[in-house]
């Protein structure tokens, strides 16, 4: 199920890791900064609850969505007392996993519009789509991912590590030139004039005024 769920979640545009038991999941999330975990409670190794225990006991800031088989109210409240952010019975329809993971993610991090407007460029996160001057932009999923984080962040310089973490997943080879291709990708299809500028050394960011 778990290799599933990843295959369904990278088709919707998001980097996935994957782990099959409880010490190995806990060892991840405390290792890396997620935006939502999806935590099944029967994990064998370590229970879900326990893990879920020791990521709150370690001020772990990603959400947590759990994944349990049993669906009474008072496994939901213990679920939520041990830390969950969000609780969902098995079997669960695929949109509705989606759906909440997106409002868990939406809430790590600061209120972002549906649709981000920079200039002549705009960006719909619901629909996945990109125009500049009315035109329609083909973008691969890294593209549209890499796009929408430097949009995101405002000006900031996003480094090729955060890009990389954020955007790719543990397939992912810390020393590849991914990001350098997908950036350039990007800019000539974007055209000019170009907007995303290399801050040397530092890694990227949007230029010129919204």
């Amino acid at each position: 199920m778990a290799q599933t769920v990843a295959v369904g979640l990278r088709r919707a545009y998001m980097a996935v890791d994957v782990a099959l038991d409880g010490p190995s999941g806990l060892e991840r999330a405390l290792c890396n900064d997620y935006d939502v975990i999806v935590l099944d409670r029967d994990l064998p190794g370590l229970h879900g609850d326990e893990v879920c225990a020791k990521l709150v006991e370690a001020g772990c800031r990603s959400r947590v969505l759990m994944l349990t088989a049993a669906a009474t109210t008072e496994d939901l409240v213990d679920g939520l007392n041990r830390g969950a952010d969000d609780y969902l019975p098995k079997p669960f329809d695929f949109p509705a996993l989606l759906a909440r993971i997106g409002a868990l993610a939406r809430r790590s991090h600061p209120a972002v519009p549906p649709v981000i407007r920079h200039g002549d460029l705009v960006l719909d996160t619901a629909r996945r789509t990109v125009t500049r001057g009315g035109r329609v932009l083909d973008l691969a999923p890294k593209e549209f991912g890499v796009l929408e984080l430097l949009l995101v962040s405002r000006g900031r310089v996003v480094s090729a590590e955060e890009l990389l973490e954020r955007v790719w997943d543990e397939a992912a080879d810390p020393f590849t030139n991914a990001v350098k291709i997908t950036i350039s990708r990007l800019r000539t299809k974007l055209g000019d004039p170009p907007i995303i500028q290399t801050a040397a050394k530092r890694g990227y960011q949007i230029s010129g005024s919204p």
